[in-house]
């Protein structure tokens, strides 16, 4: 699958929150542990990463979903789109839903998560797998530098 090229834009359901990146995400994944499935209200939570400094989110947004600590995510306030989660302690990069942006198709998961929960029937194209989350930031980073050089 070749990389999406920026810049991007999206909106929730009735365009009342606008969302934007001027640069490639830093990594797609489907995540598929049960609470993602609920807050997304399907098999996965379509992902992708993107540098917190070249993303935007305009408009009216409430947070909302699991009250944990290190967990946020973000809705619309006025449809209630689930837009993104910024990452608890990495503030440098947000997680923002591919499903509302305005071209999802390019932003296919190269990485899925949590496939020891996953729906048995669910599949998709993603190249990687990790049961769990990958083991630490380390990890991490390693994705993120694949999935640059895809």
């Amino acid at each position: 699958m070749a990389r999406p090229r920026p810049p991007f834009e999206g909106s929730c359901l009735r365009g009342a929150v606008r969302v934007g990146a001027t640069v490639a995400p830093l990594l797609t994944f489907a995540c598929h542990c049960r609470d993602c499935r609920k807050l997304s209200a399907s098999a996965s939570a379509l992902t992708a990463v993107f540098p917190g400094d070249s993303s935007s989110c305009i408009g009216d947004l409430t947070e909302g979903g699991l009250f944990s600590s290190g967990r946020r995510h973000v809705f619309c306030r006025s449809c209630l789109n689930f837009i993104c989660s910024p990452i608890a302690g990495a503030d440098q990069r947000i997680n923002l839903r591919t499903s509302i942006l305005n071209d999802a198709a390019p932003f296919g998961p190269f990485v899925a998560l949590r496939t020891g929960e996953k729906l048995p029937w669910a599949h998709g194209p993603a190249g990687h797998s990790f049961s769990q989350y990958p083991a630490g930031p380390d990890d991490l980073q390693a994705l993120m530098n694949r999935c640059a050089d895809q």
